[in-house]
């Protein structure tokens, strides 16, 4: 199983990847503003990584219902799905950009937004969610 995680942004994509190994790490954000150029290179990415899986960050509501946001990625998914015939996992990404945001110190995070790296870390935050469910340590099974 080779994953890719996709935190997914209207103006970036931030990425992640993961393998049976069980630990994501991020890949440099998509930020063109250009989405089908974004759209391109994610496909790109896809390819050169072998993806076998696709682990795509849900924003649900903080009372567990899914809002305008997730209507978006539920259109996304479809897309993926049909473009590359791949599973498509769908994982509650409820504050993962929040808690990736506050690795960032507070001065910077302006900055560092537009570079999508806080993207990046969100998508690696959504698909540790999923490798953890998926392979579970020995010492918490």
């Amino acid at each position: 199983m080779r994953c890719i995680g996709i935190d997914y942004g209207t103006r970036r994509l931030g990425l992640a990847y993961g393998d049976e190994l069980g630990v994501a790490t991020p890949l440099p954000a998509l930020v063109d503003a250009d989405e089908g150029k974004r759209w391109a290179a994610l496909l790109a990415v896809v390819h050169a990584r072998r993806a076998t899986d696709l682990v795509l960050g849900y924003p649900l509501n903080m009372d567990g219902s899914a809002g305008f946001k997730a209507k978006e990625v539920d259109a996304f998914a479809a897309r993926l799905r049909t473009t590359l015939a791949l599973p498509v996992h769908l994982v509650d990404e409820t504050l993962t950009s929040h808690e990736a945001e506050s690795t960032i110190a507070k001065g910077k995070r302006r900055q560092v937004r537009a570079s999508g790296i806080i993207d990046s870390r969100a998508a690696t935050l959504i698909l540790q969610d999923f490798l953890t469910l998926e392979f579970p340590s020995e010492d918490s099974a």
